[in-house]
């Protein structure tokens, strides 16, 4: 499984880095990908989905992981979805935004 984020040498669970972002209120689903970056290997993006009827900014979200976990894990890339790729029991198919990612950068996708 290719769900390790590796950014400037160092290893990034993704599942860390989404307890972090559960906890912060409004915040209904996430999952955090690595994309690949030049400088550092691959930087962290997250998505987000928000609880009906509450907002949740991108500041928010900087301010919150700041926080909470150390500085090359805080995410270079914030989106905001209606939802997330999952199977049928729920389980958030992080390859699936993964390739999504590597296409909006015309890259191949990663076996």
């Amino acid at each position: 499984k290719k769900d390790m984020i590796l950014v400037s040498g160092f290893n990034v669970y993704p599942n860390e880095l989404e307890d972090v972002l559960a906890a912060l209120p409004g915040v209904l689903q996430c999952a955090a990908i690595g994309v690949p970056d030049e400088k550092s290997g691959e930087v962290i993006k997250v998505f987000i989905v928000v609880k009906p009827g509450m907002t949740v900014t991108k500041e928010q979200v900087m301010e919150h992981m700041r926080a909470n976990v150390t500085g090359y894990k805080v995410p270079r890339h914030i989106e905001f979805r209606d939802s997330l790729p999952t199977t049928n029991v729920g389980k958030i198919l992080r390859r699936e935004l993964r390739d999504e990612e590597l296409k909006k950068q015309g890259l191949k996708k990663i076996a």
